[in-house]
């Protein structure tokens, strides 16, 4: 192996460059030759591939979104598009490619080794729903900015004594308003992996305001239903000064954490080490704070399982 290829694919993920930057710099540390693929699989089918240095790296740890962009593209899926793929690896003299993204986006990966081409995913998404993984790379970030925003509607909640409705995203996945809405301190939490009662949530809401709390809010996973919905459906059952506020993809965006900088940089350097051993169709984890990988036909026949005990510990907290 002498070149290496990186791509991004699916939804952006504050700490892809983090990623993009480890890549890079371990495959450089090895003798490698290291080229970016901008637009993922769409650019790669294009031939939008250009070598990568030290120094096209260099002051992007700190920067949200992917400089190597992102774009959905469905006609990858047929063999007719990986074979295209092919040929423009073959061009460049790419051995190994670094994927990174999603579940979509493992498809390809493993598609490509399956023809000959190893490749590596590692797991980009704000939605922390790929299995095998404890986080996934723009999660914490992403919950960080809920966070910033719930305690700014907090204010304006108390100021007018209202019920907030606040629709994070995670169609599949309800991660992200499990942990900001027990670090925000929510009064409910509403996920597509617990059953709910909105009769009994405004049964909860109204004692309390019989207890005197001044504001409720509720932080609703979008795979459940649009935050107005919930609203209207909610504002049968009494008048709570009910507002909805959906938070949408002002939470994939900004500068990653620490914790998403670290934890990309891992990864990013073990895809590398894991290239030059040989391996391929393959996903990268962090499981019980340890570097894993899994064979990609495991993480599409397994299940990303939530921390559902954030939902009862909450459940206690809110009363």
């Amino acid at each position: 192996m002498k070149r290496i290829g990186i791509l991004t694919s699916g939804g952006d993920a504050p700490g892809m460059n983090a990623a993009i930057r480890a890549v890079t710099r371990r495959a450089l540390d090895k003798g490698l030759e290291v080229f970016g693929i901008n637009y993922g699989y769409a650019g790669l089918v294009a031939g939008d591939i250009f070598p990568l240095t030290a120094s096209d790296v260099s002051d992007r740890i700190q920067r949200g979104g992917t400089f190597l962009y992102s774009a959905r593209y469905p006609e990858f899926a047929k063999e007719e598009g990986q074979l295209k793929g092919i040929e423009q690896l073959k061009k460049f003299g790419i051995d190994a490619l670094v994927v990174i993204g999603g579940d979509g986006s493992y498809h390809g990966a493993l598609r490509l080794t399956e023809h000959g081409y190893n490749a590596v995913g590692l797991p980009g998404t704000i939605d922390n729903d790929i299995p095998y993984t404890d986080f996934t790379i723009g999660f914490d970030t992403a919950v960080s900015t809920v966070i910033e925003s719930i305690d700014k509607i907090r204010d304006t909640a108390t100021s007018h004594e209202r019920t907030f409705v606040i629709e994070v995203m995670g169609r599949g996945a309800g991660d992200i308003a499990l942990w900001a809405g027990v670090a925000g301190g929510a009064e409910e939490i509403v996920v597509p992996e617990r059953d709910f009662d909105i009769g009994e949530i405004a049964d909860r809401i109204k004692r309390g305001r019989e207890k005197g709390k001044k504001h409720m809010l509720v932080v609703l996973a979008e795979g459940v239903m649009h935050a107005d919905e919930f609203m209207d459906k909610l504002n049968k059952y009494g008048d709570f000064q009910a507002r909805a506020t959906v938070l949408g993809h002002v939470q994939r965006g900004g500068s990653p954490t620490a914790r998403d900088r670290v934890l990309a940089s891992k990864m990013g350097a073990y895809a590398v080490d894991l290239l030059e051993d040989g391996k391929g169709g393959v996903a990268i984890g962090m499981e019980d704070n340890k570097l894993t990988y899994h064979n990609m036909l495991d993480l599409f026949d397994g299940k990303h399982k939530p921390d559902l005990d954030l939902y009862d510990l909450n459940k206690s907290l809110s009363r």
